[in-house]
């Protein structure tokens, strides 16, 4: 759970006052950010609606804080909407190739 003591700490939150917001223990809290277990889905998603965030951003699959959320979506059009979505889909790996080209492409034109 990469970004969670870092989103926690965002918010000023202590691990208990976390856990108590999310109906769990401290001591969950604590294994969570420290890597030693990995919360439920249900956790999970609370989590993530917490803070106003993704699953994806809270175990540190992608660096975006924000997640695309349906309206903006709607305002993208199908060829933009399926890339996002494609690029969601990579691993972190992967994504950095994608900025590699992306950068390339920029510093050209």
């Amino acid at each position: 759970m990469k970004n969670l003591k870092l989103l926690r700490n965002q918010k000023g939150l202590s691990q208990q006052k976390l856990a108590d917001i999310l109906h769990i223990s401290q001591q969950s809290v604590y294994k969570y950010e420290n890597d030693i277990t990995s919360p439920d889905i249900d956790t999970l998603k609370n989590i993530a609606d917490f803070f106003e965030t993704s699953i994806d951003y809270v175990v540190g699959y992608t660096e975006l804080p924000h997640k695309i959320e349906p309206t903006i979506k709607l305002s993208l059009n199908q060829d933009e909407a399926k890339l996002i979505e494609k690029y969601q889909s990579l691993s972190p790996k992967r994504r950095s190739v994608i900025h590699s080209v992306i950068d390339s492409y920029s510093e050209k034109y």
